[in-house]
């Protein structure tokens, strides 16, 4: 049986769920540049980040920060330090009014394995968009889908060149549903996708 992967997001549309805002600095609230959180390597911080509530509700055990930063709960971050050590760091992260422990998960590792032919549709930066250092990534994804043969060892990662997405594998996503972790939305990345009309 070929292995499984799935895109994991955030549930927003959960009700009465938490929003969380921009990630600062613990020193005069300077924001947290969220990039260095999606390039696929350790990011470090002198002190440990604050996570503001943007809109009160529930907490949830997965959720993102602004600009798709994921943060989790102890219980939630203890499945990803047990099935994928290598492929995550945890980053303590303060959110207002929460005493229990809560982390910034950053994927430290990016794999080149989107399908472009088995996605719904895929676009890439030219030289015509004006941005040098973005042609030959991806400027959209849809419906996307992976090549399984193209992930190795990695069991988290992000797909190279659309970074947005965060990929895990079919473990991960077992044990985050058994634990009954909220706030957590998988899509499947493997097997046939459902492709575009295209004009």
């Amino acid at each position: 049986m070929a292995p499984r992967y799935f895109e994991l997001s955030d549930d927003v549309y959960l009700p009465g769920r938490w929003e969380l805002g921009k990630l600062t600095d613990a020193e005069g609230g300077k924001e947290v540049w969220p990039w260095l959180l999606k390039r696929g390597e350790p990011a470090h911080f002198p002190k440990r980040p604050v996570a503001p509530i943007r809109s009160p509700g529930r907490p949830l055990d997965f959720s993102h920060a602004a600009f798709g930063i994921p943060v989790v709960h102890a219980r939630a971050a203890s499945i990803f330090t047990e099935l994928a050590p290598a492929d995550v760091q945890l980053i303590p992260v303060s959110i207002e009014g929460q005493s229990d422990p809560y982390f910034i998960l950053n994927v430290i590792r990016i794999v080149k394995c989107i399908a472009d032919k088995a996605s719904a549709e895929v676009r890439y930066w030219t030289e015509e968009d004006g941005l040098p250092e973005k042609v030959g990534k991806y400027s959209s994804v849809s419906g996307m889908r992976i090549d399984p043969t193209k992930v190795g060892d990695a069991k988290v990662f992000r797909t190279w060149g659309w970074h947005v997405a965060l990929i895990v594998f079919v473990d991960i996503n077992e044990a985050l549903e058994r634990a009954g972790a909220t706030g957590v939305k998988f899509k499947e990345v493997t097997g046939p996708g459902q492709v575009l009309n295209r004009v």
